[in-house]
């Protein structure tokens, strides 16, 4: 399995519980996208069931050998005690469905109705638990409310403020933060072996602590994307020539990566400029980035007109612009 970079502290929290039997049912594994926390949950759920069926893992952290038994039967999808949830592939085409549905998780009821068939625990994973639809949700809080006997829940959330307050109540929150500098190179150079030096010093500084996020955005130019954010912030946009022009390069089929990448970008940009400025002037513009927070969390959960997307968040860039801030509303 990929190594684990970082996040030692959550490490040893989740062994602590994990060694000394005082294992919570339902884990909230919470950060920033792309800093690996669905590759924790992975991670933890196989070395719970490779220390429950045996032969004794004596690898560090949450690692278990790839040749160990229970690591060959969840990497062939085939451990009996192991379930994960995540977005399915549309019907006769690569696009991933919006949400987790409610038979999806109406389906764990399968894995519930039997006795644990290698080891004294089973083990669920949904990544990511603000993909669920409503029914859904509510579905998955029963089980967390009377959770299944010797199930461990671990529920992968990059915005758990979103979540139902029933279902945070229920979980024990383990916040993964983004990698430090030496984690996150190393954790690109593991992925991208074919990636020289300078690669990968770009990659680590756009992805900012997430290698996930970098991985994905490899290719896409970010620093054109960081460039055109930056002159809307700068120098605005009063005859809104740069937001038409970057809604329409963005909002193409082809542009998707793109797309995804300045939804993640431009409020962060907001929240940079917030950081160096005072008084009015920083209340502004951290209403800004409530508001371009707000867009971009809803624009792909609610299928939201990339266009509009676009044009409105980079109204909002360039709000910053000195004079404009005080007339966005």
């Amino acid at each position: 399995m990929t190594p684990l970079y970082g996040h030692e502290e959550a490490v040893a929290a989740f062994r602590a519980a994990l060694d000394t039997g005082r294992l919570h049912h339902a884990w909230l594994l919470a950060g920033p996208e792309g800093v690996g926390k669905a590759l924790f949950a992975d991670k933890a759920a196989l070395r719970l069931l490779a220390e429950g069926a045996g032969p004794p893992v004596h690898a560090p952290g949450l690692d278990v050998p790839d040749e160990h038994p229970v690591a060959r039967l969840a990497a062939a999808g085939s451990h009996p005690d192991l379930a994960r949830l995540e977005r399915l592939t549309k019907e006769g085409g690569t696009e991933l469905a919006r949400s987790i549905s409610v038979d999806q998780v109406r389906g764990l009821q399968r894995l519930f109705a039997t006795t644990p068939s290698l080891s004294p625990r089973r083990a669920v994973v949904i990544d990511a638990i603000d993909d669920l639809e409503r029914n859904a949700a509510n579905a998955l809080l029963k089980n967390l409310e009377e959770p299944p006997p010797d199930t461990l829940f671990l529920l992968v959330s990059h915005s758990p403020e979103r979540l139902l307050p029933t279902i945070r109540s229920r979980c024990r929150l383990l916040r993964l933060s983004p990698l430090g500098p030496d984690a996150m190179t190393s954790a690109l150079r593991a992925a991208l072996p074919d990636a020289d030096a300078e690669e990968i010093e770009a990659l680590a500084g756009v992805g900012e602590g997430a290698p996930g996020r970098a991985i994905a955005w490899r290719g896409l130019d970010i620093d054109a994307l960081d460039r055109e954010m930056d002159a809307l912030v700068r120098q605005g946009d009063p005859i809104n020539a740069r937001r038409s022009a970057l809604a329409a390069s963005l909002s193409t089929k082809a542009a998707q990566g793109r797309y995804e990448a300045f939804l993640a970008r431009a409020p962060a940009r907001i929240a940079a400029a917030a950081k160096g400025r005072g008084g009015q002037a920083r209340a502004e513009a951290i209403r800004l980035w409530e508001r371009a927070t707000n867009l971009a969390g809803s624009a792909q959960r609610h299928s939201l007109d990339p266009t509009s997307v676009v044009f409105e968040l980079a109204g909002l860039l360039a709000a910053l612009a000195e004079g404009e801030g005080r007339d966005a509303a």
